[in-house]
């Protein structure tokens, strides 16, 4: 049967009058809020205050709270000086991997499988995990995060991505490993490969936010800057030299709705138990990993092999070497080694940059394996690519301001 022009728009006027119900629109509380948390004008300010909001919920829980407040005083007042006189033999090489330093004073220094393993695991990242993705779920389900995509789509598509990349890029916030699986929801491979990249280099996980904000509570707004900086400046640059389409895309912004409390709850318990079964072994056996190459001499031969780039192209102690090896395991319990090694401020502030963008910690190296080897060895090139550069302007930009 073929129809006529005519006859095709009677027959959609016939059907949509059936489906379609008109009536006067009331413009809402929810309608206003929802139009002006998309406009740059009014959208930009409210982004910021909620990024400020959801940054000090952030440091105040996990930080102030729940690790200061309560877990670092179990861990060295009673756990620790429990855990050393408990193991027998302070000489013996089981007591360096379980309990390490007899002579620390607190888990950060005593840096054991059960001292330092559990209290990070445990006392620091949990929190920190526990109440990023708690945020996140608040945030997802009132349909904020929707809208915040529309906002910044402007600004991504200045590097080759669209709007929806924002939801990759927080969730990296939270753990880089769901992060790179949410990379699926862009439209080509070439901006899946972009964000995959981005987000193993500069994108820092919530378990090494928790362990910087307790490391350098005062220095962590630098490092996110250098790392925000990185993460427009390389991802223009990629834009340009990786081959590919950036096409547009419609997004759908629902109305702004009250979470519910049972949705929140399950993602809550699903995010935050993937944490415990994936992140914290690894925490574990990372520590194992860590000590055993320090009892070898492996950790003291590379220091010696790396020294000249780590002292003179990244100003760095030699020592730093360790932290970097270990960073491969689990990038938290990097910055948590970090934390005992004599450096100034900007040293300090450059080996954390350095450790973020240097390598994704193992479980992200595995999920960029499933979304294939010819896509994990490039960003591998372009992220050591990365780590050299960047780590020597950061070190230049510290020689001009004279605090390197």
């Amino acid at each position: 049967m073929v129809f006529s022009e005519n006859e095709r728009w009677a027959l959609v006027d016939s059907i949509s009058s059936q489906v379609i119900k008109s009536g006067t629109y009331t413009q809402r509380v929810g309608d206003i809020l929802g139009e002006l948390t998309v406009k740059p004008l009014t959208g930009i300010p409210v982004a910021l205050g909620v990024l400020y909001a959801f940054w000090s919920v952030f440091g105040s829980f996990a930080g102030a709270l729940c690790t200061d407040g309560f877990f670092v005083k179990f861990f060295d007042n009673y756990f620790l000086p429990w855990l050393q006189s408990s193991w027998p033999d302070p000489n013996s090489i089981l007591y360096f991997l379980f309990v390490g330093d007899p002579t620390a004073t607190n888990c950060f220094e005593a840096f054991g499988v059960l001292s330092s393993g559990l209290f990070v695991a445990i006392g620091v990242v949990l929190p920190a995990v526990f109440i990023f993705y708690l945020m996140m779920a608040l945030l997802e389900d009132s349909g904020y995060l929707p809208r915040l995509a529309v906002l910044v789509d402007t600004f991504l598509h200045k590097i080759g991505l669209h709007g929806y990349a924002i939801v990759p890029t927080i969730l990296g916030l939270g753990c880089n490993v769901p992060a790179v699986t949410a990379t699926r929801i862009l439209e080509t491979k070439k901006q899946r490969f972009m964000m995959m990249t981005l987000i193993a280099i500069f994108i820092p996980c919530g378990a090494q936010l928790g362990v910087m904000l307790e490391v350098i509570p005062e220095s962590v707004g630098y490092v996110m800057l250098f790392l925000i900086i990185g993460y427009f400046v390389f991802g223009y640059v990629l834009s340009k030299i990786v081959p590919g389409e950036n096409p547009e895309i419609l997004i759908d912004v629902p109305p702004y709705h009250m979470p519910q409390r049972s949705n929140v709850f399950k993602k809550l318990k699903m995010r935050t138990g993937g944490f415990l079964l994936n992140a914290v072994p690894f925490v574990l056996f990372g520590v194992l990993v860590v000590n055993v190459m320090y009892l070898v001499g492996f950790i003291q031969w590379l220091s010696d092999i790396l020294a000249p780039l780590f002292v003179n192209w990244f100003g760095l102690p030699k020592e730093t070497a360790g932290p970097l090896v270990s960073a491969f395991l689990r990038k938290d319990l990097a910055v948590a080694q970090l934390s005992v090694i004599e450096m100034t401020q900007y040293q300090m502030i450059s080996a954390i940059v350095l450790i973020s963008i240097y390598f994704p910690c193992v479980a992200t190296f595995v999920v960029m394996l499933k979304e294939g080897w010819k896509e994990l060895l490039a960003a591998v090139a372009v992220l050591l690519s990365v780590a050299f550069i960047y780590g020597g302007i950061i070190h230049a930009i510290g020689i001009i301001l004279g605090v390197a």
